[in-house]
């Protein structure tokens, strides 16, 4: 049994991690309302993050925690599974969507999605800008980031509970790449809505799923989790996120971006990733 300094430095290590959504969400702010190159740049360069982080890392894993539990082949053989099963999972999401809302069903004279068409802001504030497709994908992406973040957290508060040092490193890990997953939710909504406040707010709740997975993981979770639990749920994750990417964010970059700024926000992303977690070994 840990004594309560240790589980509240670990739940502190948590909170910190899940807060950087927020550091995300001011930074997007820095950017003129009306800059679209912008927002094809900053969601390109999300999708690039989660791309990364969902390949190269929440895969990987997955993938040794189920080695760990069943055997090296049938551990990769449930990760992959894991893996497409969120995919399915988030897929059948969308396809419950009713198609005159779905944003990602192709309209009947196939234009792409238009700009959003700002009104003149009024004492400094942003104009609105109505666009239900941006606003819809700022939640979704905040539903995305929150599933992540609910294993991540567990994760993390677990991981200090046994060596805070350890729990120190994951802990960085996580805010670091949580900076740019603020901002795949902050900047739709704000274009979307023109509200600074609803889009903090909507990205900073998002990574408050990190302290909830480390309360659960605590009071609930803790005589359940085992290698299995959580390597068929960071798989699940990985699908998730690759989905939301290749679905949402990139799609959306390219249509309101010129020449190649998504690719560029994508690239970028991946480098930003790796870079910290290469920094961080």
């Amino acid at each position: 049994m840990h004594d309560w300094s240790t589980v509240l430095m670990a739940f502190g290590l948590t909170l910190f991690a899940g807060a950087a959504t927020a550091i995300g969400s001011a930074i997007a702010f820095f950017a003129r309302r009306t800059n679209y190159r912008f927002l094809s740049v900053a969601l390109g360069f999300s999708g690039g993050v989660m791309l990364y982080v969902s390949f190269t890392e929440i895969l990987h894993k997955s993938q040794g925690a189920l080695s760990e539990a069943h055997g090296e082949r049938w551990g990769a053989w449930l990760a992959a599974i894991s893996f497409f099963v969120g995919i399915g999972v988030i897929g059948a999401i969308d396809k419950l969507v009713p198609k005159e809302e779905n944003p990602h069903e192709a309209p009947a004279d196939g234009a792409l999605i238009k700009e959003p068409a700002p009104v003149p802001a009024s004492a400094g504030e942003p104009g609105q800008a109505h666009d239900p497709r941006l606003l819809r994908m700022g939640l979704v992406s905040a539903l995305a980031i929150g599933i992540h973040n609910f294993p991540e957290g567990l994760a993390t508060f677990l991981s200090a509970l046994h060596d805070a040092r350890l729990g120190l490193v994951i802990a960085i890990a996580v805010a670091l790449h949580n900076i740019p997953e603020g901002i795949s939710v902050s900047v739709p909504v704000f274009y979307a809505t023109g509200s600074r406040k609803k889009a903090f707010a909507l990205s900073a709740l998002s990574g408050m799923s990190e302290p909830v997975g480390a309360i659960l993981g605590w009071i609930v979770l803790r005589q359940f989790v085992s290698p299995t639990l959580m390597g068929v749920l960071f798989g699940g994750v990985a699908g998730i996120m690759v989905f939301i990417s290749l679905d949402e964010l990139l799609p959306t970059a390219r249509e309101y971006g010129r020449g190649h700024d998504s690719l560029y926000g994508l690239v970028g992303g991946m480098a930003a990733m790796a870079l910290s977690l290469l920094l961080l070994k």
